[in-house]
């Protein structure tokens, strides 16, 4: 009678322990998405922030935002978040990505440290789409200028694919991680658009925003063309 019951047990853990995955990755979209659109608007509003003329000319964006509970489960290098591209309609629908690496490090004392990076043209767009890539090495990658004046015409600016800036205990800047390697998060993109539904569709816009995104689509129309 034990051995039955165990065994009735295990196959409805087994039965409903996918369902319960399912939603777990779903709620942790929505809570990224909902994060990185606070991070950013946290970042637009504040002195020193990404200039109109330096977002304007980004072609996608990856906003990782910092969480205390990784410094506990995954040391000092990582972090998971979203990005979204500019399409003929606007912009569009996020994918989920990793970074690992490098060094942008949680702070002591537990202080998390939120990521952006600027992609500035249609070859770091292709980088976006890949699996994995290397700051520093498969796409290069400079601290981008800040400040609501600053522009992105610098000799540094104009040959980096990719322009990066961190904000940890309240401050604000341009920083160099090369050596940082972005992640694809596949199980991220499914869980929230169901399988069959590519990272290339999404980015281009032929996959509908969810209602989740659509605060952070909101903030990025408020601060860019």
């Amino acid at each position: 009678m034990k051995k039955y019951f165990l065994g009735c047990l295990a196959l409805a853990v087994f039965l409903v322990l996918p369902f319960v995955t399912s939603a777990s990755d779903k709620e942790d979209d929505i809570n990224r998405t909902q994060r990185a659109a606070q991070v950013f608007q946290e970042i637009m509003n504040a002195p020193d922030a990404i200039s109109p003329g330096v977002l304007n000319k980004a072609r996608c964006i990856a906003i990782i935002p910092g969480e205390k509970k990784f410094a506990f489960i995954f040391g000092a290098n990582y972090g998971r978040g979203v990005a979204v591209c500019r399409t003929a309609n606007g912009w569009s629908a996020p994918i989920f990505l990793a970074v690992e690496g490098g060094s942008f490090g949680y702070q002591a004392g537990g202080s998390s440290t939120d990521l952006i990076l600027l992609f500035m043209n249609d070859h770091a767009l292709g980088r976006l789409l890949a699996d994995k890539f290397k700051l520093g090495g498969d796409a290069s990658v400079a601290a981008g200028p800040v400040g609501r004046n600053a522009t992105a015409s610098t000799d540094v600016s104009l040959t980096a694919e990719i322009l990066s800036y961190s904000r940890s205990k309240g401050i604000f800047a341009g920083v160099s991680l090369d050596g940082t390697v972005v992640h694809a998060d596949k199980s991220g993109d499914e869980s929230m658009y169901g399988p069959g539904v590519s990272r290339h569709d999404v980015l281009g816009g032929r996959a509908p925003a969810p209602e989740a995104a659509q605060p952070l689509l909101s903030e990025l129309d408020r601060y860019s063309r």
